[in-house]
């Protein structure tokens, strides 16, 4: 079997996958953050896990993980990394330059932390107006789809859903069982206010029934890192089957991007 990890190629090695055919560079995105009280912080471990699967799969070649992302309203709680919005674009960009200047040009952005999305969209779209390559990307954990959800959870599928909970907890019940913590689970406590109005989440808080965007922490909202969603609901036979999910869709999507060129998609070069 070729090997698919970059990381574990020889440049020789390398050489010769490329020689023939373009393959899809699968780049896995990550972030090192709380995840409620039980996971453990590296959630870009699930990224990478999901991102070797495709990879062995669909024929394409994954680069190593960056484990850190932006999520700024993670910052006060200590064991966090976080990327500066600058540091992410320009690094994301770097990347994938690296393949780009050697021809290289199906790449598949693998994003595993929702944070990052803006600033995706941001490098990727300067990305193709400076070299006229289109770079798509997947958002990991949105990629599971309504009807999977009540399949896995039935009735509690909307309990279910929340950082902090699933559909991480699941998937790393699957995956990774060993690392987690049981003992120190708890159920979701939000409730605390910011300039005098409930928080909603990591983004805004709550004037008469709108939503007014404000730049909340993870601590405004809550005061044991789980923002929404009833981890207890978490099992392995629901990871396994949004894992399952995850991988059989892009798995798809990467079969669909040998067949095109990233380089004539609308006349934008």
């Amino acid at each position: 079997m070729p090997k698919h990890r970059l990381k574990d190629m020889t440049f020789l090695e390398f050489a010769e996958r490329i020689a023939d055919a373009k393959p899809v560079i699968l780049i896995p995105l990550g972030s090192q953050e709380e995840q409620g009280p039980t996971c453990p912080m590296g959630d870009w471990m699930l990224t990478e896990a999901l991102a070797d699967r495709i990879a062995e799969q669909a024929g394409a070649v994954v680069a190593p993980t960056i484990p850190f992302g932006y999520a700024d309203y993670f910052r006060p709680v200590p064991g966090g990394i976080q990327f500066r919005a600058g540091t992410f674009r320009a690094v994301l960009r770097d990347l994938c330059d690296a393949f780009l200047d050697h021809g290289l040009d199906r790449l598949l952005v693998f994003n595993g932390h929702s944070g990052n999305h803006p600033l995706i969209d941001e490098t990727l779209r300067v990305l193709r107006a400076e070299r006229g390559v289109v770079v798509p990307w997947v958002n990991v954990w949105r990629m599971i789809p309504p009807d999977l959800w009540t399949s896995v959870h039935g009735e509690n599928a909307a309990r279910a859903q929340g950082h902090g909970a699933d559909p991480m907890t699941s998937v790393y019940l699957h995956v990774f069982p060993e690392l987690l913590r049981p003992d120190l689970g708890q159920g979701a406590n939000p409730g605390r206010t910011l300039l005098g109005l409930p928080t909603a989440g990591l983004a805004a808080v709550r004037f008469k029934g709108t939503d007014v965007n404000v730049p909340i922490d993870v601590t405004d909202h809550c005061d044991n890192g789980i923002v929404a969603g009833d981890p207890a609901l978490a099992s392995a036979e629901a990871g396994r089957a949004f894992a399952d999910h995850i991988v059989a869709a892009t798995v798809a999507l990467v079969e669909h991007l040998k067949t095109i060129d990233p380089r004539s998609q609308g006349g934008r070069a």
